[in-house]
């Protein structure tokens, strides 16, 4: 086989990986299962595909269609070749604004195609909660709806027409078509297109078949109704049943998961945009069945969502950097909140109605607060809501809220009791379920405590999804209402459809693709569903020693939280940092799932003593930047920087620290031997002839220019120079200033302005001898030589620190070390200290801005000119506290005004740009969108970067000068 993979990809002018890091990167999807690839293919075009399927009918082997790889019930986890279409297949194709319909590739991103649509006043409804990465062909696939399909519906009700390729590689369009034209297709020659329209008119003419469908599948009355394939709804069409709507195949498209054709062309119905104002009435209840008895009488006010969120996601969005930001709306401590959406044409119509929902649930003693939220803050409701799937992958250890019976949908009047007995089953196996989402359509995900690791936990995975299944064919609702029947449900559906239903399915599948070479076994002839997991039950990993702790986890347990829910895959165009090679490169290996996935698998089954010792990680987390973007915007809090850091100490330990890396993480001291004599050092990395040697032999990038020093430390400066400068005595509040490596060797400038800042308005600015920050060995990861310095800069400023007196710092990736990696990293002795300075320390911009919050520094203390200013943020300040502390700061002044560019990572990322291996990939981040933000500004805006890095950046990328807010703020004191 390796060889006549190889003849493939010779075929192809697409991509064909056979290595075993790429198979290992697409054995997951975001379900729990696992299962090696033979191969994964990125395919350039349709004839690629064509190629593959020959392939795979040549050889006995499969083909998986595959996009972002967010599926939750294994429909992309198999062991053919899986097909990736999310890199090439990218395109819009056409739209047509009269008739309200665009065509698409399959890997057009559903957010991205709302983006192109808004101009022209259109919009594609079906919302999932991975929106900003999912793709139009898996929303296909998987018939996927979301928070708003009780106006929007699903996928399958906008879903006109497809293009693709059936099991024989012949090219089709399915679409909509009357009774005469169906019967002429069935009547064509000899083809596997005239077999598909002959097989279904034979089997949905059955006057048998017709009453078997009708009495078996999922009551007519739940929209969400993913059960097998969708024959209930292609048998309610023209020519079957009289007065209906025209047949189209399209219906039995959505939701097959990938088992019947390959997508290559989509056609969707769009919808207007929705009405302008959008309000969120986020009803706060005492436990779940109170907001499930309301939810029902709330569905008689037409709102455009109803979404559940229960206690248990409200306990982990505590714990959440990103998502305690947005808790800002939540009373007490409740045990459940239903958010309801309307949409009108003025915030008045909303208040009207949401006035008329309070009035009617308090009349019938349901609910007890009513928060009605606008605006920005609906987003932050939203992304709260969103995340609640990632969330549940941060509970420590390795018990889990597992995706095995979070689907099922029922009727909505139903829902309170199909609840109470679900719960009723749940305790008797003394288990209990996190509840949330879709109230609304009668679906709540609920997801049971579970550890799979265990064979017990196993045996308990099944066992509770048997009886479910039991208990949603009582409630004739259906098992998989939106995430589809994948690996995880497709072992039931003969329970829910019967018997003659499950043959009729399986009929179907078999006529459509005899050599069962599309996505096999999944919808029907389903192995198992507790089988090719991720976790092999009973399996034991040894304790793995760490330099950094990772509280009430290991490191293997942190690696794990990572659910593949590909919140890392969103792009550019969908904001945030995370994660910045992958906005680039578009290539799964470089996403922070990838990451993880490479992890847990060493981790878990490396025979060697050191389980970090194994190149293929190293390969797979080489481009991860370590911008912290993660340890805030993925919802399972995934700190791959903090991970990359650890591997890196124990791949050196086996094999030796780079010179580089020795180079870089002994910056402080190189730059203090260069002190002796800055002009000597500062002519020779300018020089073309020394530059370029120095550039050769540390392996930097020859494009990239060289940190230049200043002509004094600003320990040397401050020490000597500022007492005599001085010309009074600050009386005011003392502060330390925290004076990191880069700041007094090569930005000096910006350390003297902050002292002249601080003290000019009024702060006592205090200094101390300390080590440097061990952010350049920590970014190499020397963590021993790194732990040294964190030991002793928390030894020496423990003891002086306090609410009272904080600790300021100016560049965010030295001074935010003690709020993020010391408290883990110090010796154990000295590990309740740093937790207890870390609250006292902050980034100037943070301090100031809290203090003209505070009312201790005004607008008066500055001119009054306009300016205008255009600001990065560093992507450590964003991860670990906030942009708009330097944005507030910048604020100050009366007419300054404040942009801050929706740019992620600037690109540079340490010693990360200046790497000759990693120079063409930082400066195609900074182009995504921060370049050209700076170049497109207007003459005399100010480009402001808190980061050393980015500033740098920004030079060599733009040839604009940034400046430190620090710097501004100075140079507009009154």
């Amino acid at each position: 086989m390796r060889d006549k993979l190889e003849q493939l990809a010779g075929k192809l002018d697409g991509i064909l990986y056979t290595d075993e890091t790429m198979r290992t990167l697409y054995a997951t999807d975001a379900s729990a299962y696992r299962e090696m690839p033979l191969a994964v293919a990125i395919p350039e075009h349709t004839e690629d595909l064509k190629t593959l399927i020959s392939f795979a009918r040549e050889n006995k082997t499969s083909l998986i269609p595959r996009t972002a790889g967010t599926s939750l019930a294994g429909q992309v986890v198999g062991n053919g070749i899986v097909t990736d279409v999310s890199r090439t297949f990218t395109k819009i194709l056409e739209l047509n604004k009269e008739e309200g319909w665009v065509r698409v590739q399959p890997g057009v991103i559903r957010d991205e195609l709302n983006m192109f649509l808004k101009p022209h006043g259109l919009y594609f409804g079906p919302e999932t909660s991975t929106a900003n990465r999912a793709m139009i062909g898996g929303m296909v696939g998987n018939n996927s709806c979301g928070s708003n399909s009780v106006v929007y519906g699903s996928t399958r009700e906008h879903l006109l027409e497809v293009k693709g390729l059936l099991s024989n590689g012949e090219e089709v369009t399915f679409g909509s078509m009357d009774a005469e034209t169906f019967h002429q297709k069935c009547e064509g020659p000899d083809t596997l297109e005239t077999r598909i329209y002959k097989q279904i008119r034979s089997l949905l003419s059955n006057h048998n078949n017709q009453e078997e469908i009708r009495r078996e599948f999922p009551k007519k009355s739940i929209p969400r109704r993913n059960t097998g394939y969708a024959v209930d709804m292609l048998l309610e069409t023209n020519p079957f049943t009289a007065g209906t709507e025209d047949f189209n195949f399209c219906k039995l498209i959505a939701g097959s998961e990938g088992t019947l054709m390959f997508l290559t062309e989509i056609k969707l119905h769009v919808d207007p945009l929705p009405p302008k104002e959008t309000g969120l009435l986020c009803i706060h209840f005492n436990n779940v069945d109170e907001s499930l008895r309301a939810n029902v009488l709330v569905m008689d006010f037409k709102p455009s969502a109803s979404e559940l969120i229960d206690h248990y996601i409200l306990e982990c969005t505590k714990d959440n950097i990103e998502q305690r930001k947005n808790r800002f709306f939540v009373q007490g401590d409740p045990g459940a909140i239903l958010v309801i959406e309307f949409c009108r044409e003025t915030r008045e119509e909303i208040k009207a109605m949401a006035d008329k929902v309070e009035a009617t649930l308090r009349a019938a003693g349901l609910g007890y607060h009513f928060p009605l939220l606008f605006g920005e803050d609906t987003k932050k409701i939203w992304a709260l809501r969103k995340a609640g799937l990632g969330l549940l992958s941060n509970l420590p250890g390795d018990e889990k809220a597992v995706p095995v019976i979070e689907d099922t949908a029922v009727a909505v009047e139903d829902l309170p009791d199909f609840i109470r007995d679900f719960n009723d089953i749940l305790k008797q196996y003394n288990l209990y379920a996190v509840h949330y989402a879709h109230a609304g359509s009668g679906e709540i995900h609920l997801r049971p405590i579970i550890n799979l690791k265990t064979k017990e936990g196993n045996l308990l995975f099944r066992k509770i999804a048997e009886e479910i299944a039991t208990l949603v064919k009582k409630y004739k609702g259906s098992l998989s209402g939106e995430h589809g029947d994948g690996r995880l449900r497709g072992e039931f559906i003969k329970q829910m459809v019967g018997d003659k239903n499950y043959e009729l399915l399986r009929q179907i599948k078999y006529t459509w693709d005899p050599e069962n070479i599309f996505n096999p076994n999944k919808i029907v002839d389903t192995p198992s569903m507790n089988s090719m997991l991720r976790y092999e039950p009973g399996q034991k990993v040894p304790a793995i020693p760490t330099i950094f702790r990772f509280p009430e986890q290991t490191i293997l347990q942190h690696a794990e939280q990572c659910n593949g829910s590909g919140d890392c895959r969103k792009t550019q165009l969908s904001g945030g940092t995370m994660c910045p090679s992958y906005m680039a490169t578009r290539n799964e290996k470089d996403t922070t799932r990838a990451r993880a996935n490479i992890l847990r698998e060493f981790l878990t089954h490396s025979h060697k003593e050191n389980r970090f010792d194994h190149k293929e990680i190293y390969e797979v987390l080489d481009l991860c930047l370590a911008c912290k973007g993660c340890k805030s915007e993925c919802p399972s809090n995934v700190d791959m920087a903090k991970l990359k850091m650890e591997f890196l100490q124990h791949y050196y330990d086996a094999n030796g620290v780079p010179l580089r890396a020795n180079m870089v993480g002994n910056f402080s001291k190189l730059s203090k031997l260069a002190s002796l004599a800055p002009g000597i050092y500062n002519a020779s990395v300018n020089s073309a002839v020394m530059g370029g040697l120095i550039r050769k032999f540390s392996g930097f990038a020859s494009k990239r220019s060289l940190p230049t020093l200043h002509h004094i430390t600003l320990r040397k400066w401050f020490n000597n120079k500022w007492p005599k400068e001085k010309t009074n005595t600050a009386t005011g509040r003392k502060v330390y200033l925290f004076c990191d490596e880069f700041t007094d060797f090569n930005d000096t400038e910006i350390g003297i302005k902050a002292v002249k800042l601080l003290h000019k308005l009024g702060y006592d600015v205090q200094m101390v001898e300390h080590p440097e920050s061990a952010r350049a060995y920590m970014s190499k990861g020397l963590l021993r030589k790194a732990r040294v310095l964190a030991d002793e800069n928390v030894r020496i400023f423990s003891e002086i620190i306090s609410a009272e007196t904080p600790l300021l710092g100016i560049e965010p990736s030295a001074i935010l070390s003690f709020r993020d990696e010391y408290p883990d990293l110090v010796s154990e002795p000295l590990r309740l200290k740093a937790k207890s300075l870390a609250p006292h320390v902050y980034l100037i911009d943070e301090f100031l801005a809290n203090e003209a919050d505070k009312g201790h520094i005004t607008a008066a203390q500055f001119r009054t000119d306009k300016q205008h200013i255009k600001l990065h943020g560093h992507c450590q300040q964003k991860a670990l506290s906030s942009a708009l502390f330097s944005k507030k700061m910048l604020s100050i002044p009366q007419n300054y005004s404040v942009e801050v560019i929706p740019s992620g990572c600037c690109g540079m990322a340490g010693s990360f740009g200046y790497e000759k291996e990693h120079y063409d990939l930082s400066m195609q981040i900074g182009e995504m969108v921060l370049f050209p933000a700076v170049r497109n500004a207007k003459e005399g805006t100010i480009i402001a970067a808190p980061g050393t890095s980015c500033r740098h950046q920004v030079k060599d990328g733009t040839g604009a000068k940034a400046l430190h807010p620090v710097e501004i703020l100075y140079n507009s004191l009154a």
